[in-house]
């Protein structure tokens, strides 16, 4: 994609004197002056066909550190730029950043710090101001040429990606089982037979009692073996995510450009220009529905999930239907994965959740009839994914506003469940009083989480949230 405006100030300078010199030669007879005419008319003429016919051959290599980034925290862009202007001039080149993003970067080309060198790299840092799926890019090329007559725009290259995923605070240890250390690990005994295989059994270590020694084995094997009782097992959470439109407010869109077609992964991004950016797709714009009630449990999410997967939990992450958490997520980069572990699950959740959004208004199920079925917020398809394959671990749920039916509904689901935690986001407590009391009668640790109050406060206190009222 090239740009032509036809000449810049000092090219139309030469055009109107140019064309005074040409009526003076025609008036006066002038040879001298039609001459004069004819050099200012010609040269802009000139210069803008130069610069058409040149085809720049571009290349450039921009590298985004980190590759995902946390909202309010800056990020590293490095570009190199390798080729060269029209007759050795300069050109300005300009970054194409979100709206949001605020400035736009521009350089000179070559670099004037190196500028004999193949190549230009130019630094710069951004402030991403929320979360979201966003285009860095492209790099936009103003060239003139040496006479700085005629002025020629140009595309050099697709643009990257960058991911900026929530900001999460550090969040406090708190019991969130029995049994359970603050790493996570929990140590379970179980009884040994003699019946059950040797693999239940070890070779005998200095020190171990002889109350534990596996008397029929150690005959079969000839040595002494004693019983492995304990085993640690590794620890399992859930996370529920409430993403109904009408809990959290009035959604409204966040305006952002998306990657052109054919860029891409955050880190690093390379592309040639060759005839000038051909191929090309302006980027569209795209709209993340959201609320900042929602903002805040997304937030409240990202927080909690880097919270239990750093103390070595298997998390799994639904959202109130029962589905994967992360279905619907435009960045989440395996969306039908709904169980994660260890530090690439820390950072595929928060992949994920950078461009979560509410559920849209089709998706909303209302009604007597819908409170009985499989599909309904909280019902029988969520409970069934909790408690299929025995997991047993603390549950957490983050949700928005919630009606009575919706409360009994997700109250009843912790029967099997080791410890209930929920998080109620809204503007005022007594707006989920009685939804409050309803899962604390039915033992879930919950608490309300409004503007005014912090999730570090918050979550504390779901401990004794219980048995000491609503949570501020």
């Amino acid at each position: 994609m090239l740009s032509l405006r036809p000449f810049m100030l000092r090219g139309w300078l030469l055009l109107a004197a140019g064309a005074l010199a040409l009526l003076l030669a025609l008036v006066l007879g002038r040879r001298d002056l039609l001459m004069l005419a004819i050099f200012c008319l010609a040269l802009p003429g000139a210069a803008c066909a130069g610069l058409l016919w040149f085809k720049p051959g571009f290349s450039v290599k921009r590298h985004i550190s980190p590759g995902m980034a946390r909202a309010g925290s800056a990020v590293s862009v490095v570009l190199e730029v390798r080729g060269q202007a029209p007759g050795g001039a300069r050109a300005r080149l300009t970054e194409e950043l979100p709206y949001s993003f605020y400035t736009a970067p521009v350089f000179s080309f070559p670099n004037p710090i190196v500028p004999r060198g193949p190549v230009s790299r130019y630094h710069y840092e951004v402030v991403p101001p929320r979360r979201g799926v966003f285009a860095v890019g492209p790099l936009r090329a103003e060239f003139s040429d040496p006479f700085g007559v005629a002025f020629l725009k140009r595309i050099l290259d697709d643009g990257g990606q960058l991911t900026v995923a929530p900001a999460a605070v550090e969040l406090a240890s708190i019991s969130l089982s029995d049994g359970r250390g603050q790493d996570g690990s929990r140590t379970t005994k179980e009884l040994a037979h003699a019946s059950h295989d040797d693999a239940m059994t070890r070779e005998y270590r200095s020190g171990d009692p002889l109350r534990r020694v596996h008397w029929p084995v150690t005959a079969r094997q000839g040595k002494l073996m004693v019983r492995a009782e304990e085993s640690v097992t590794a620890p399992e959470a859930a996370v529920v995510l409430d993403r109904r439109h009408h809990a959290f407010g009035d959604s409204h869109p966040f305006n952002q450009r998306t990657v052109p077609e054919g860029s891409g992964h955050a880190g690093e991004r390379n592309a040639s220009a060759g005839l000038g950016g051909a191929g090309f797709k302006k980027p569209t714009s795209s709209e993340l529905h959201t609320t900042p009630t929602f903002e805040k449990a997304v937030s409240a999410v990202a927080s909690i999930t880097a919270h239990l997967l750093e103390r070595g939990y298997s998390l799994r992450v639904l959202d109130h239907g029962g589905n994967p958490g992360f279905e619907s997520s435009a960045s989440a980069i395996t969306p039908a994965v709904e169980d994660f572990s260890g530090s690439q699950g820390i950072f595929d959740v928060a992949a994920a959740l950078a461009a979560l959004e509410l559920e849209g208004a089709s998706g909303a199920i209302a009604g007597a009839a819908a409170s009985e079925s499989d599909s309904a917020p909280f019902g029988n398809t969520l409970a069934y994914k909790l408690h299929h394959g025995r997991r047993r671990g603390p549950l957490v749920a983050v949700t928005g506003l919630l009606d009575d039916a919706a409360a009994l509904r997700l109250a009843s689901i912790a029967e099997s469940t080791q410890s209930a935690y929920a998080l109620v986001l809204c503007q005022d407590v007594r707006e989920v009083a009685s939804a409050l009391e309803t899962l604390r009668g039915a033992g879930w640790h919950a608490g309300a989480l409004t503007p005014s109050a912090s999730l570090e406060e918050v979550w504390l206190q779901l401990d004794r949230s219980a048995t000491f009222g609503l949570a501020p």
